[in-house]
């Protein structure tokens, strides 16, 4: 039977589920909405997925390595709260979600929801993210995974629990890529090289530069150079390469390379919550509009003093 995008997105915004989800039931119930929707609610799948309006900024980020550590995977999986993030059974399905990763290298993140965690007939990646809201009662999500492989060194840091990062490394040793993988964990570059800066990000800083110098009353020719000096200064301070390395700051990471005959080609950076905007629920607010809403509380007595 051929059901419509329209009839999946009708489904999902009633129910909150996933698109796949919706699509199935949909089918299972020919097409009829209000049957799928209450199929999907025996199923315990709408009830779980309620939640998904919920702002899941808090979680871990897990790297996984193949045994000659040439190749990992990198997840970031999400939920709602800090303690959630510590709880043993979010923890053990976000290692879990990692090694499938890392063993099926699936081309998207919608593959590796619907990657199975054992063998034929086992539960997917999503079907256990859902067992795992019914049980624990958060908003829990897969945001975002990455596979890199190295023929040579593959750099693999994580900070704590929430910031990841992996380096991969053409020359060099180990050493040298894990202090790499670190570096980009700390320092958070943006790009590889100047190179690598898209050309419109180079030119809104050239602008921005500009009207800078301007302002400061400089001739035209001295607003130039300052440009220039100052937009190199700017690009390096978001490559990877320009920046000074965090173990030694004298020495940048460009040199840090050359000196070891080595060269980065790729990087990734996850870090919890990045990007994510999450709601601030202002409690004393809540309060009053409570207060304001229900009937005048009697006036105060006036103070004693003593």
């Amino acid at each position: 039977m051929n059901i419509t995008a329209d009839a999946v997105k009708q489904l999902r915004e009633r129910t909150g589920a996933g698109m796949m989800e919706c699509k199935r039931a949909l089918v299972e119930t020919q097409g009829d909405l209000d049957a799928a929707a209450e199929l999907m609610r025996k199923q315990g799948l709408a009830k779980a997925d309620k939640k998904a309006t919920r702002v899941a900024a808090e979680g871990v980020v897990v790297i996984e390595k193949s045994a000659d550590s040439r190749t990992a995977a990198m997840v970031e999986i999400n939920c709602e709260t800090d303690f959630v993030a510590r709880e043993q059974d979010f923890r053990a399905f976000a290692q879990a979600v990692a090694a499938r990763a890392l063993a099926a290298r699936p081309p998207s993140l919608e593959a590796l929801l619907a990657a199975r965690l054992g063998g034929e007939g086992s539960e997917t990646i999503e079907e256990r993210r859902r067992s795992l809201v019914a049980k624990i009662g958060e908003n829990i999500s897969v945001r975002r995974f990455t596979v890199l492989s190295s023929p040579d060194q593959l750099g693999a840091y994580v900070h704590g629990t929430r910031i990841g990062a992996l380096v991969v490394v053409t020359g060099g040793d180990a050493s040298l890529a894990h202090d790499l993988a670190m570096h980009v964990a700390a320092s958070n570059p943006r790009h590889l090289s100047t190179q690598d800066v898209p050309p419109e990000v180079v030119a809104k800083e050239r602008e921005i530069l500009t009207e800078q110098a301007q302002g400061e009353g400089k001739p035209p020719q001295i607003v130039a150079k300052m440009v220039e000096g100052r937009l190199r200064k700017s690009l390096s301070e978001i490559t990877l390469t320009g920046q000074p390395f965090v173990k030694d700051p004298d020495v940048t990471i460009e040199k840090l390379l050359k000196g070891a005959r080595a060269q980065v080609t790729a990087f990734e950076r996850f870090e919890v919550g990045a990007g994510i905007e999450k709601k601030q629920d202002d409690f004393v607010a809540e309060v009053m509009a409570q207060v304001k809403g229900a009937s005048p509380a009697p006036a105060p007595s006036p103070a004693v003093k003593h």
